[in-house]
C-alpha cells in the first residue's frame, strides 16, 4: 500500500495465471487504436504542409504586393515633387496653362460622350 498525500494506493489484484482470451482482446484493441491514430497523424501531418505550402504562398503574394507598392510611392513622391517645383518656379503661368489644359481634355471628353 502506498500513501501519498492521504490518498490510498491499492495495485489492481493479478490474477495467478494470464487468461488468454482477455489477454489478446486487450492486444487487439490497443492495435486497433494504435491504427486509428496513425491515421490521425498522417491527417494532421498531411494538414501542417498543406497549411505550410498556404503559407509560403501568401508570404510570395504579399512580398510582391509591398514591392509594388513601394515602387509606386517612389513614383507618385517624384510626381507629386515635379508638380510642386512646377508650382513653386517663377512662371506662375504654368499652374494656369495646366490648369486649361485639363478642362480642355475634360471638355473634350465630355462632347465624345455627349455625341455619341
Amino acid at each position: 500500500m502506498r500513501r501519498s498525500q492521504g490518498h490510498n494506493y491499492q495495485p489492481v489484484p493479478q490474477q495467478p495465471g494470464p487468461s488468454n482470451a482477455s489477454h489478446d482482446a486487450l492486444e487487439e484493441e490497443n492495435e486497433r487504436m494504435a491504427e486509428e491514430l496513425k491515421g490521425k497523424i498522417g491527417a494532421l501531418k498531411s494538414l501542417t504542409i498543406d497549411i505550410g505550402n498556404e503559407v509560403r504562398y501568401q508570404d510570395r503574394l504579399l512580398r510582391g504586393i509591398d514591392e509594388d507598392m513601394d515602387r509606386t510611392g517612389g513614383f507618385m513622391s517624384n510626381t507629386i515633387n515635379r508638380v510642386v517645383r512646377l508650382g513653386k518656379g517663377g512662371h506662375r503661368n504654368y499652374m494656369c496653362y495646366m490648369f486649361l489644359f485639363v478642362m480642355a481634355v475634360f471638355f473634350v471628353l465630355f462632347l465624345i460622350l455627349k455625341l455619341r
